[in-house]
């Protein structure tokens, strides 16, 4: 299988890379942006992108890629997951959505699932998950906080006035880990 990576984290592209060659995938890693044009020209079976990739959000890549290449899985990852994200990730046409630090047999699996032409169906759901699950107060907070800097298309500092606090408040908020 030919999986394309990008994340501009150098070391993490390196140690998947090299993972997945092992596991018998032919891999090309990108740690520093590329135009959609030329990753679609790849024609990968599997794109794994970074949610957040320098200055460029890796959903920017989302839409054109599976309109390019609606064979191909698209699977994002991060280390900043929030509900929003994640919805936004699978509305633009993403078919995974992976939390960091990946654990590598989950990423083995988001590999071999069905394609994105094959839907889903509830027998295929999880059946030993909770019916519902409570957040923290914690985990609201974070949640409206990704939501508004989602609809700001990331603008610390506009976020930050509609949130009506200090814009290095926010920023070390937003640098500590999801609660």
């Amino acid at each position: 299988m030919h999986i394309v990576l990008m994340d501009d984290d150098e070391t993490l592209v390196r140690t998947l890379s090299r993972r997945l060659t092992q596991a018998g995938h032919r891999t090309d890693g990108f740690v520093q942006p590329v135009d959609v044009d030329a990753l679609a020209a790849l024609q990968a079976q599997v794109y794994l992108l970074d949610l957040r990739f320098g200055s460029q959000s890796g959903l920017s890549f989302v839409a054109p890629l599976r309109h390019q290449c609606p064979q191909s899985r698209i699977l994002i990852m991060t280390g900043f997951a929030s509900i929003a994200t994640a919805v936004q990730a699978v509305k633009l046409g993403a078919d995974d959505y992976l939390t960091k630090p990946i654990d590598f047999s989950v990423l083995l699996s988001a590999l071999t699932e069905v394609t994105a032409n094959e839907i889903k169906t509830e027998t295929q759901l999880p059946t030993d998950l909770p019916a519902t699950e409570l957040m923290s107060t914690e985990q609201v907070a974070w949640e409206h906080i990704q939501r508004i800097l989602q609809e700001q298309d990331g603008n610390i500092s506009q976020t930050a006035r509609l949130l009506g606090m200090h814009r290095r408040t926010l920023q070390r908020k937003l640098n500590k880990h999801r609660p």
